[in-house]
């Protein structure tokens, strides 16, 4: 059983990779590879993970190298659309302060409006982001106010 699975579409200057399912240990490496590849296409990259349910550390690990090939090629990956388990594994590592996050594909891809949405500290666990929104896209940052 595969336990994510990949898919990529091209326009507007950018791909976007579509992630589903647990990336883990066990999908990581096939995970980096594909990124590795999509870091090539001589574009901005947008890994959608609104499907995604769950990502571990190798997962992350799989993210941060693909953010490194595509800027060493003049480009920048960004992240839409995370569910609240990935949005606390990238806060709990910092990696929020060092991805694009998004709360959508349009956003990132500068199709829909500047709405923002804000990270607040959830049950009183700064490290447990929740997000609230007025509107259903916009970037997500910490400390921004909805």
């Amino acid at each position: 059983m595969v336990s994510v699975e990949v898919s990529t579409r091209e326009g507007g200057g950018h791909v976007v990779v579509v992630l589903r399912g647990e990336l883990d240990v066990t999908a990581a490496a096939e995970v980096a590879a594909s990124l590795a590849v999509v870091a090539a296409s001589g574009c901005d990259v947008i890994v959608d993970l609104e499907g995604l349910e769950l990502i571990d550390s190798s997962g992350l690990a799989a993210l941060a190298q693909a953010r490194r090939h595509v800027r060493r090629a003049g480009f920048d990956l960004l992240l839409a659309a995370p569910q609240r388990q990935v949005l606390r594994m990238l806060a709990i590592t910092r990696l929020i302060d060092v991805f694009a996050v998004h709360a959508c594909v349009g956003d990132a891809a500068g199709i829909t409006g500047p709405a923002r949405v804000a990270l607040v500290a959830a049950a009183g666990n700064p490290a447990l982001p929740a997000m609230t929104s007025p509107a259903p896209c916009g970037l997500l940052a910490a400390g921004d106010a909805a």
